[in-house]
């Protein structure tokens, strides 16, 4: 396996996508990139699926074949980390291990209509459950502003740390401002009312989100 594939391969690992979803992430038949990276076949990639891929890994084209010219357009994008952590939208997930494992790469108009936070204070992250549907659904990536909370709490969605677990829930500010509702969209799951601001853990406030199309 050369470079290029052996590294395609490790990056597609490390998100925990499989080979036929980053096929469909091309607009190719389900078994492009398996043949590529398996049977070599194509030999390389073209420049549009190597720009797309880098993008989507936050990664530079030149590691999957790209030319010095889309390396210098990825340089312009705005990395954010992707951590190896999921957060519960259902059942508690334990996030002991939040190392980066990978990047998003984003234009940076796009994201400064969004947020003037700076990267450092963005990771992107997964959701785990369907106590959020129809909003968010289980295998949701979602970007997360941890310089926006507290401080600045208002009506959103939120990533909370509860009982050492992560989770994403519904902050709905109750009449005079004083406390808080901490609610899952889906009805099927508990929600929390009256709760004091300073009782909830508030690790950033939720930005977007990214959905595999089935």
């Amino acid at each position: 396996m050369t470079d290029v594939r052996s590294t395609l391969d490790r990056l597609i690992r490390e998100r925990g996508c499989n080979y036929a979803s980053i096929s469909r992430l091309l607009g190719r038949n389900a078994a492009y990139i398996q043949q590529f990276i398996r049977r070599g076949s194509p030999r390389t990639l073209d420049q549009r699926d190597c720009e797309l891929l880098s993008r989507f890994f936050g990664v530079d084209p030149s590691i999957l074949g790209g030319s010095e010219q889309q390396s210098r357009i990825q340089s312009d994008l705005v990395q954010v980390p992707v951590l190896d952590v999921e957060a519960s939208a259902g059942h508690g997930s334990i996030a002991d291990h939040e190392a980066r494992c990978s990047h998003f790469g984003f234009e940076e108009r796009w994201l400064r209509q969004m947020t003037a936070s700076k990267a450092n204070n963005l990771s992107i992250i997964r959701v785990l459950g369907d106590s959020m549907e129809p909003t968010l659904s289980d295998g949701d990536d979602v970007m997360v502003d941890q310089a926006d909370g507290h401080a600045r709490l208002r009506d959103g969605i939120y990533v909370l740390r509860m009982d050492d677990a992560l989770n994403v829930k519904r902050i709905a500010i109750e009449p005079q401002g004083r406390r808080i509702s901490v609610v899952s969209d889906n009805k099927a799951y508990p929600s929390w009312r009256g709760l004091e601001r300073r009782s909830v853990d508030v690790v950033g406030r939720v930005l977007w989100f990214g959905r595999q199309l089935q």
